[in-house]
């Protein structure tokens, strides 16, 4: 089976008073679809500049990427940005309200004269039929004028947010409001692969659990996710990598700790540890919705 994303060579070395830096060199990784990855490791180990190699936004990385199979030179940095996703920690929302932030990229999208500027690009995202079928139900294809209020703010409700006004301006939101609204957004573009760099770092652990939810609803899709996060494991993820040193390992006993090459870790079934089988409850009680079995659901903001 091709993999979804695979990496070969990744390097990254960035300018210092002394010459260069090396975060990382000849980095090997490789994703399947619906699968969650996280990824940890010390301060300044590099893992944000990872996930911008991967979503080809840093400059100072090189190395050889390929998406189901197709090298990265057969996609326009559009088309593959907008199927590998990089959602940054500090979230920027542009837009006079909410409502207007979570359909920037769909408006951007149209005026560039394709849909979610994949037009052309091969599979690109099934037409949003099999993703998010409670979410997103009735749109084939979003656009600026078909993404209404009721489709976004289900996405609000699903992350705990369903009490933020979709005419309230950006400015005013928390961090962990503001946060969530922008993977709201990221999450309605429907991307093959995310990459979540501590979208849950300044959340309570009720609406760290949430967001957790929809990201595991998410590669229950269909989608892989590679997130970045400090917090204690939540049970969503299939396999843990630790960027340290310039080298990845796998966090796992079983798995040889100087390898680079970091293959999912399926079941014979093509199932994975954490993964949402069916309508089952997620991991620690978490259903899809966000809300816990059992306890009511908190509406306190992070």
């Amino acid at each position: 089976m091709t993999a979804l994303l695979r990496a070969e060579h990744l390097s990254c070395a960035l300018p210092s008073s002394d010459g260069e830096r090396t975060l990382f060199r000849d980095l090997s990784l490789q994703v399947e679809s619906g699968e969650i990855v996280d990824l940890t490791g010390p301060s300044g180990s590099g893992k944000s500049s990872l996930l911008t190699a991967l979503a080809q936004l840093n400059p100072h990385a090189s190395g050889d990427l390929t998406l189901r199979g197709r090298p990265a030179s057969a996609f326009t940095p559009q088309q593959w940005r907008t199927q590998v996703t990089y959602l940054p920690q500090q979230a920027i929302l542009t837009g006079g309200t909410v409502a207007e932030a979570v359909r920037l990229p769909f408006t951007l999208a149209v005026r560039a004269g394709g849909s979610n500027g994949t037009e052309g690009a091969e599979d690109a995202y099934d037409g949003g039929r099999r993703r998010f079928p409670s979410l997103l139900r009735g749109a084939d294809r979003h656009t600026a004028d078909r993404l209404d209020d009721a489709a976004i703010s289900r996405m609000l409700d699903a992350l705990g947010c369903g009490d933020i006004e979709l005419d309230r301006p950006p400015h005013d939101l928390s961090g962990g409001q503001a946060a969530r609204v922008a993977l709201a957004r990221t999450l309605l573009t429907r991307p093959k692969l995310l990459l979540a760099d501590e979208v849950d770092a300044g959340l309570d652990d009720d609406n760290a659990a949430k967001v957790a939810a929809i990201m595991t609803r998410a590669a229950h899709e269909g989608m892989a996710v590679i997130r970045i996060r400090h917090r204690p494991p939540d049970g969503a993820s299939s396999r843990t990598l630790i960027l340290s040193d310039g080298r990845l390992r796998v966090n796992d006993a079983t798995h040889d700790s100087g390898s680079t090459d970091m293959q999912a870790a399926a079941h014979a079934d093509g199932s994975r540890s954490g993964r949402m089988q069916g309508d089952e409850t997620l991991p620690d009680g978490v259903h899809p919705d966000g809300s816990r079995a059992g306890t009511a659901r908190p509406e306190e903001e992070a």
